[in-house]
């Protein structure tokens, strides 16, 4: 349903995964009969989980880690890890930049050029671990370092921008012709991100055995501001998740959808699935990890842009492992632990069986939900109140505990 803005315009009205709720069935499951496993490609992941290709989030080490415990981690080959042999010390200068330079400072450090030698390391790290390999490049340099990263390896690309569409239009270059080009590689392609139910479906049309949605809705992103630009998670999954089954109606082709950003809890991310979605792609509640390479930080690939940056570096409170914050045990009761172990006892308790039943939950437009008799959760900062800062009890501080994990090479 269309709402009047004014005389001249009208706009449809959307949603975020805060406005939306999932309805219990009148079926329940036992929890470990729930399958979250999902494919790309000739791979099959036992989490439908993505770690976001920023530098805050993933490094060689992380992205084992997290393909190890089923996941699979998208490394920026754009960003420190190619751009410095030493990339820690990066990391490290990026940490103690005051609040008020930060981003002029990131700036003259993402200056130095991406190095090609770098980026096929890099790939031969996380190869040589034995986990499925990602990584991402823009549109405007995917061509120039494809062929170099499939020979070191590669065994995902993921084309990433800001907005990516099928149709870029330039009056000064060559516009990358996605579909060419996808149909040449060897290897599964996830493009994106996306926010619409046509841009996806054209997107789709390229051959892409995946698509990211969502624009601007990270908590390190300023698009919506800067640009203004977005659509809420839920409406835009939701939409794309239209367009998957308009694009299998034509082609017999499924297409995985992949919501990007904008989820903190368990619940976010099931409420992603219920939308639609095959699987998430999260930065910030893996940033807070004490094996994150951004020590407490995290930033987007566009906060360092030359000239119109479209991100900040937000600062997180590092609780908890990897595994902790993926598959638990959960110490604290706000759902920002064990994401995927609540998405699992959600499905079950909604009596769905796999992603593709839980794609067809009912929800409902419900903006009381986060609120409603939680008032004192909400006033002492406890529970759906403490937004994620709790620590568990007798927790290590982040630095400590991360300089234990480096020291026994974790």
């Amino acid at each position: 349903m269309e709402l009047e803005i004014g005389r001249g315009k009208k706009a449809r009205r959307a949603y975020g995964f805060d406005d939306i709720a999932i309805v219990p069935s009148r079926r329940t499951r036992d929890p470990d009969d729930v399958d979250i496993s999902w494919k790309l490609g000739p791979y099959r992941f036992e989490l439908p989980l993505l770690a976001s290709a920023m530098d805050g989030v993933v490094s060689p080490r992380t992205a084992t880690a997290i393909g190890k415990l089923g996941g699979l981690a998208v490394l920026n080959l754009e960003g420190i890890f190619t751009r410095y042999e030493d990339a820690e010390e990066q990391l490290e200068r990026i940490a103690g930049l005051p609040k008020d330079v930060a981003t002029q400072e990131m700036q003259a450090i993402y200056q130095e050029p991406v190095k090609p030698e770098l980026m096929r390391q890099r790939i031969e790290e996380i190869k040589a671990s034995g986990v499925v390999t990602a990584a991402s490049l823009t549109p405007q340099r995917v061509t120039e370092h494809c062929e170099m990263v499939l020979e070191a390896g590669l065994d995902i690309l993921v084309i990433q921008g800001t907005v990516v569409s099928a149709e870029h239009v330039s009056k000064s270059t060559e516009p990358l012709n996605l579909k060419e080009f996808i149909a040449a590689l060897p290897v599964p392609v996830i493009v994106g991100g996306c926010a619409s139910y046509h841009t996806g479906l054209h997107l789709m049309r390229t051959g892409a055995a995946g698509v990211l949605v969502g624009v601007g809705p990270g908590a390190a992103c300023t698009t919506r501001g800067v640009l203004g630009l977005g659509v809420p998670q839920a409406t835009a999954i939701a939409d794309v998740a239209g367009a998957r089954s308009t694009h299998m109606l034509e082609t017999g082709d499924y297409v995985q959808v992949i919501a990007d950003g904008g989820m903190r809890t368990g619940g976010d991310v099931a409420k992603a699935i219920a939308c639609g979605a095959d699987a998430v792609m999260i930065g910030s509640p893996l940033a807070r990890a004490y094996e994150a390479p951004g020590r407490g930080f995290h930033w987007g690939m566009a906060t360092f842009h030359p000239t119109l940056p479209r991100g900040a570096r937000v600062q997180t409170i590092q609780n908890g492992s990897l595994e902790e914050i993926l598959s638990g045990p959960a110490h604290e009761n706000d759902g920002t632990f064990n994401l995927m172990g609540a998405l699992r006892t959600s499905m079950a308790t909604c009596g769905y069986q796999d992603i593709a039943e839980f794609n067809r939950a009912e929800l409902m437009v419900a903006p009381s939900l986060q609120t409603e008799g939680k008032l004192l959760q909400t006033s002492q900062q406890v529970g759906m109140g403490s937004r994620g800062t709790a620590r568990p009890a007798g927790a290590e501080s982040g630095a400590d505990k991360a300089a234990s994990l480096t020291s026994t090479g974790a």
